[in-house]
């Protein structure tokens, strides 16, 4: 999965989606901080690969991206809105292939501008990035190749503080950045990469002010890094495990905080915070919850308190676990609790 995953809806309920048999699933909650339901399929009933790349505007929205097989090793693109998490969400959508047709090209990734027009993003058969997204009044603009070239691992997609969509890739080159003129405007390549050694898969983009969105990859030393565009990236912490961190703004008693997550080598999920955008302050990681199989999956939110939740699920389509700060200083958790995972009968 590429993206935030849990999610909070417009009417404050959370919600989780992951790829499971063939199509996508989704968890939500009765009501804000109540119990969850038993996953149930969304985007109608063609059958899907197991990848999913998520985004979310500031209408609440998720838009959910995925590849479905077209014919003997073909795929394409296809897109559906959840609007609400007890709705059915809108069937899929065909994108089409970035290079007209073909196998599938890489792991997709989707952002949301102000407007709420959805911005989908895939490595193209030429080893760059291709985009197509939503037009103004409807429908969708073509296939447009955004250049860059060897691009390896997970695109990360994020939506500025101002609603501008960024993109980041990793490169032998380093990392790439396209970042928007304006609303509406095609992403464009920076002249010059970011001269860093990120492991592709690691990258994950986080705003962090009405000004910057700070993103945070793995190095060659196993260190995580923090970078903000005009600036060299920081050494923050070494790494808990092998995965790609997860991340959310948040207070913290009374501070503006940067809480990140990851699975540590152990099996547990590891946490660490700091004052946002201070990363000289320094971090530690501390672990909780059970010990999850290789490839599990962290990611982090904010219920309708604005409390921070973390959900766990099993890359085998297994338990769904989660938790939430308790009501006390400190970053103290309640007890991971697993939430149902058979779909209720038709």
């Amino acid at each position: 999965m590429n993206g935030d995953w849990l999610i909070r809806g417009r009417d404050g309920r959370l919600s989780a989606y992951a790829p499971l048999d063939e199509e996508v699933r989704c968890w939500a909650q009765q009501h804000p901080g109540g119990s969850w339901s038993a996953p149930r399929a969304v985007g109608g009933d063609q059958r899907v690969h197991p990848v999913l790349a998520l985004g979310q505007g500031a209408d609440g929205y998720a838009h959910l991206v995925t590849w479905r097989p077209t014919g003997a090793g073909e795929a394409g693109l296809v897109h559906s809105t959840h609007f609400r998490p007890h709705l059915a969400a809108l069937d899929w959508n065909r994108l089409g292939h970035p290079g007209e047709k073909g196998p599938p090209t890489g792991v997709p990734a989707v952002a949301v501008d102000a407007q709420g027009r959805a911005h989908v993003f895939v490595r193209n058969p030429a080893g760059g990035v291709s985009m197509r997204g939503q037009k103004e009044r409807g429908g969708w603009g073509p296939w447009r190749d955004l250049l860059g070239r060897d691009v390896e691992g997970e695109l990360a997609a994020v939506t500025r503080a101002s609603g501008l969509v960024e993109l980041y890739a990793t490169s032998p080159e380093g990392v790439l950045r396209w970042t928007q003129a304006g609303p509406g405007h095609i992403p464009e390549l920076d002249d010059e990469p970011l001269k860093a050694d990120a492991r592709p898969g690691t990258l994950r983009a986080l705003p962090t002010s009405d000004d910057h969105v700070t993103l945070f990859f793995t190095d060659g030393t196993d260190t995580v890094c923090a970078w903000r565009a005009g600036t060299d990236p920081v050494p923050l912490v070494t790494c808990a495990g092998p995965g790609p961190v997860s991340a959310v703004r948040c207070v913290l008693d009374g501070v503006d905080c940067t809480l990140l997550a990851q699975r540590s080598a152990d099996g547990r999920v590891a946490f660490a915070a700091y004052p946002t955008e201070q990363e000289s302050a320094g971090a530690w990681w501390t672990e909780s919850g059970p010990r999850l199989p290789p490839g599990a999956r962290v990611s982090l939110g904010e219920d309708h308190e604005g409390r921070v939740v973390a959900a766990t699920l099993r890359p085998d389509g297994g338990e769904l676990l989660l938790t939430r700060r308790k009501d006390e200083p400190g970053l103290a958790l309640e007890a991971w609790r697993p939430v149902p995972a058979t779909p209720p009968r038709p």
